[in-house]
């Protein structure tokens, strides 16, 4: 027989959202009639704008033509849609980005995950805690970690704890760390870094040679001033951090898939023998050789965003789901539950009261008031005893949600 990769045998039983997925299939199948608002995973519910679907029907139109069809574009995106993430997203803030130095992908989540390949073995990773699953599963699975130990933590990885007592900012790793992902604002707590918090980050991987992951795929839904929306807004950052975007929660892309991962020509890491080598060489070879880029469809798509009428449509959207995550925050408070993020990004992270776990705070939701949220030990350690609901539901559905009976469990 083959042997298998034994890494994949050191992650948990159960990845978090299949385990959602069973126990509600298990709760509905004996309470059919059960009226179940899903507020867990975070999976947008208003369509594409009309600008996006007009140029996606346009492009398609363009397939069924001989004159204007297309086989394979350029891997990491076509010009159309680069010129456009500069002109929209970085050249307004001053910030330097050249069109080789943007990647276009399928979204955000293939990025941060494909990312370690370009590192090597190791590299020590730094992950904040809680954290989104996909940054620590794909270290583990490549074998840059040791095996779980009892208190939930992978051996070999540096932990960043994120709490209500440090306002969800981690404090600086006493050790040296080679990998920081961040991800602000920050999925699964809700919670952003201000300028101040981020620049000691830019700082700490000038002085230590480290790499920040810096996932923004929510930077759309930042309303403080105070809080970047690029990690290339600090001094330095581009000769220490890869940043990662998303069209998925900004424009409703969940089910078309794109996104793009900006990787600065003056970022560095080295090789065996001590030689420089850019990490925007490595991610080009990674990405050209594994993928065929993105389909120019769907980047027609993506450029429409950036349009007059694009801007227009996505602000609406994302004014929609802010005010849904003002709605379940304000009603969580009024109950009685300590809340935080909801302000600029559609995540409301709410303590369990009375010491309750995450996961015994999920099944009363669901039995007691038939909504589903998500656990916040499924995060990491530093979730147990909180509890994440999103803002992506309709209105409607929001509203009802806030309705029911939360007492019963507060």
């Amino acid at each position: 027989m083959a042997r298998i990769n034994d890494n994949y045998e050191k992650l948990p039983g159960s990845y978090l959202f299949s385990e959602i997925a069973k126990r509600v299939a298990t709760y509905k199948e004996k309470n059919p009639s059960a009226d179940i608002i899903r507020l867990g995973i975070g999976d947008v519910t208003r369509p594409l704008p009309p600008a996006v679907i007009a140029a996606i029907h346009k492009a398609a139109d363009e397939m069924a033509d001989e004159k204007t069809f297309r086989g394979y574009g350029p891997e990491q995106g076509y010009e159309f849609l680069t010129r456009e993430i500069i002109a929209r997203n970085y050249a307004p803030k001053g910030i330097d980005i050249a069109e080789d130095e943007i990647f276009v992908s399928d979204g955000s989540k293939s990025d941060t995950g494909n990312i370690q390949e370009i590192f090597s073995p190791t590299c020590k990773v730094a992950v904040t805690d809680p954290v989104y699953p996909v940054y620590l599963d794909t270290n583990v699975m490549a074998g840059r970690t040791g095996d779980l130990q009892e208190d939930g933590r992978f051996a070999g990885v540096t932990y960043l704890p994120c709490t209500a007592e440090n306002n969800f900012s981690p404090d600086l790793p006493t050790e040296r760390v080679d990998m920081i992902y961040l991800c602000c604002p920050n999925n699964p707590t809700g919670t952003a870094l201000s300028r101040a918090d981020l620049a000691k980050w830019v700082n700490y991987a000038r002085r230590n040679d480290a790499v920040i992951l810096f996932d923004a795929a929510y930077a759309a839904y930042i309303t403080e001033s105070d809080v970047p929306s690029s990690v290339y807004e600090i001094d330095g950052a581009k000769e220490v951090a890869i940043e990662f975007r998303s069209f998925s929660k900004t424009a409703g892309f969940t089910g078309t898939r794109c996104g793009y991962t900006v990787v600065p020509k003056n970022l560095f890491g080295k090789d065996k023998d001590g030689a420089k080598v850019s990490f925007n060489k490595l991610w080009n070879r990674r990405h050209t050789t594994k993928f065929n880029g993105t389909a120019y469809i769907v980047q027609r798509g993506a450029a429409a965003v950036y349009s007059t009428e694009g801007q227009k449509q996505v602000k609406e959207t994302i004014a929609y789901y802010m005010e849904n995550a003002r709605i379940i925050r304000e009603n969580l408070a009024k109950n009685g539950f300590a809340v935080y993020g909801g302000v600029n990004a559609p995540y409301i992270w709410l303590k369990t009261p009375e010491n309750i776990s995450s996961w015994e705070f999920f099944d009363l939701l669901l039995h007691k008031c038939n909504i589903v949220g998500t656990p916040g030990a499924g995060f990491g350690p530093c979730g147990e005893g909180y509890f994440r609901l999103t803002a992506f539901g309709s209105r409607e559905n929001t509203i009802r949600a806030m309705e029911r009976d939360w007492s019963k469990i507060s």
